[in-house]
């Protein structure tokens, strides 16, 4: 459980660096448009904090799921796809604040990658909800 919120307070830090900094670019830039930086502060609160403080939360009472293989395997490849997914929200946000004309292959790029972090995020749900799915079936 301590890991658990360990890792909640690291994404709570970058969610709160991710705002100062799309508010800093932003007025530094004098961009008032919309930009993909806005929600990088959000998606890191709710994916980052609110999943690993709710994980923390609910297993307290039952640690055999921090100690499963899937629960592991969930455990890695999240933390290895949110990351990635945010890296990109911001790297796209940068790109949209300070007018970078993209060519075609290198916008490309920035959408799969981004694209490939969102199946691995969803991966690793299917993996949280087959977790919950067979504490369920043990507990009738």
């Amino acid at each position: 459980m301590k890991k658990l919120i360990n890792v909640s307070m690291i994404y709570m830090i970058a969610a709160l660096v991710a705002g100062v900094f799309y508010r800093e670019l932003t007025k530094f830039n004098q961009f008032t448009g919309k930009t993909t930086l806005s929600v990088t502060h959000t998606h890191l609160f709710i994916l980052g904090v609110f999943v690993f403080l709710l994980l923390a939360l609910f297993i307290k009472n039952d640690k055999d799921i921090l100690e499963s293989s899937l629960f592991k395997k969930f455990f890695i490849l999240y933390n290895i796809a949110l990351p990635f997914f945010i890296i990109m929200l911001m790297t796209r946000g940068v790109v949209q604040v300070l007018n970078i004309q993209l060519s075609t292959a290198m916008n490309a790029m920035i959408s799969g990658i981004a694209g490939i972090s969102h199946i691995l995020l969803a991966l690793s749900f299917v993996l949280f909800f087959i977790i919950l799915r067979k504490k369920s079936i043990q507990a009738e």
